[in-house]
């Protein structure tokens, strides 16, 4: 967690050096929602709670007030949920000034009880499920996006049409190109590490105007809340800097989506890698085969947390390097599931499905959920995949559609022992409202193909 301390707040707050603190809460998109606090009034009072309407965890994207959900609605009136900072979480935040920033859990109003559908509630569930069993999660989440070479304002105001990258050409590992986008990637990077959200390295990716940033792996929870940070303040570089960014899993057909690869160990308590095994093939332990089986037995019935939205499913292209089998591979780049760090102690399985647009704290505890069931129950895990996955016939396929996976996922017995069935519940609707939504829209390729020929 943060380094920076309560304690420092209020000397920040007493010396004038910050004024602001932004009390946020994730929504189920993965968004900071919140409030901005006087600072003073903060560390006097709103450090011990605050409140917020309990829609915000029933909305879509647009914060449209969706019926259906059993939490909340209309009929019972859109009441308060409680926001409980964590203070662990509290760090300043370099690219606002004079500002400070803390993560929140939701609570219930009356019982004072997480919300079981809280994102961040979902994810502690799981990590608490793994500290009862010995163990703790490493993770790290690798992001990627498109930055342009133009504010936010003026691409809503051409209909995100024509839109001008901040490059011409495939930029992947491109020094030179990368060198003209460093009035906004050098303000990312040191930004997140004054941030207290340490930074590896960023990188061109591939295609033009694809980045990358990636931070240094955390425990579960950490690397969500690091994650949900960085989106943020991915925005709010670029957008003070006249530019704009896309974590859109699939902005434009002839481009590759964006990813969110997700690595992933388990350690003991007392930090020994339990996922190594010098005697086991590629250094495997035998835990660590359970745990990669319980992936890929689960892999369709997880993968809505990993592609929640209607463009996820779009990114899924061979030869894209997004993946279209839910498969593992050793060091291989076109399977869904990679082995990573064969023969070290850094050994991890790294899950290439998930896109740009995914709620960390709902892909890492579906993740956890999956590889959980499949150390309880001891699975056997296949042989790994040799060559193209793209072209391997007759081998577990990533669900093609919203609609599969929303079918798989609120089918799951492993999912609603894990989460709950109020939380399967509460995101089969989400993912039923995505696909109402599209379903009834006319899209530009609609139109075009069939306004004269059809």
């Amino acid at each position: 967690m943060s380094s920076y301390t309560f304690d420092d707040l209020k000397k920040d707050v007493a010396e004038g050096r910050i004024d602001t603190v932004l009390a946020c809460q994730v929504d189920m998109q993965g968004r900071l929602m919140g409030k901005r606090f006087q600072a003073e009034y903060f560390v006097e009072s709103a450090w011990k709670e605050t409140h917020s309407c309990n829609y915000l965890i029933a909305t879509d994207m647009e914060m449209e007030t969706v019926s259906g959900y059993k939490a909340t609605s209309w009929e019972k009136g859109y009441g308060d949920y409680t926001m409980k900072p964590d203070l662990a979480t509290l760090r300043r935040i370099p690219w606002l000034e004079g500002t400070a920033l803390v993560l929140c859990d939701m609570l219930d109003h009356h019982t004072h009880e997480e919300v079981a559908h809280s994102p961040r509630a979902i994810l502690k569930k799981q990590v608490k499920r793994l500290e009862d069993m010995g163990m703790k999660a490493y993770m790290a989440s690798e992001l990627e996006f498109f930055l342009f070479d133009q504010s936010y304002e003026t691409a809503q105001a051409s209909g995100y049409r024509n839109l001008k990258l901040v490059s011409a050409y495939n930029e992947d590992y491109h020094i030179f190109q990368t060198t003209k986008e460093e009035e906004v990637m050098r303000a990312i990077r040191t930004g997140l590490q004054g941030a207290g959200i340490p930074v590896e390295n960023s990188k061109g990716e591939a295609s033009a105007g694809q980045e990358e940033i990636n931070v240094r792996y955390a425990d579960a929870l950490a690397m969500a809340d690091r994650h949900a940070i960085i989106k943020n303040g991915c925005k709010e570089i670029a957008w003070s800097k006249g530019k704009a960014i896309t974590f859109l899993a699939k902005w434009n057909y002839n481009a590759a989506g964006s990813s969110s690869h997700i690595h992933q160990s388990l350690w003991s308590l007392e930090e020994k890698p339990l996922f190594f095994d010098h005697t086991g093939k590629y250094g495997m332990s035998p835990l660590m085969h359970n745990y990669v089986a319980g992936l890929l037995a689960h892999a369709s019935e997880i993968t809505y947390f990993l592609a929640p939205y209607i463009n996820s499913y779009k990114r899924f292209m061979a030869g894209t390097f997004a993946p279209t089998k839910a498969i593992w591979s050793k060091d291989n780049r076109t399977a869904g599931y990679r082995l990573c760090g064969e023969e070290t102690k850094g050994i991890r399985i790294e899950c290439r499905v998930g896109g740009s647009d995914l709620n960390p704290y709902l892909a890492f505890a579906a993740l956890l959920a999956a590889g959980i069931d499949g150390i309880e129950n001891k699975l056997e895990l296949e042989a790994p995949f040799v060559g193209d996955a793209y072209g391997g016939k007759d081998i577990r396929e990533i669900p093609r559609t919203l609609r599969a996976a929303t079918t798989a996922m609120t089918e799951s017995a492993m999912l609603r022992k894990a989460f709950g069935d109020d939380v399967i519940d509460h995101y089969t609707r989400a993912a039923e409202w995505e696909q109402e939504e599209y379903d009834r829209r006319i899209t530009d390729w609609e139109v075009a193909r069939g306004f004269e020929r059809a």
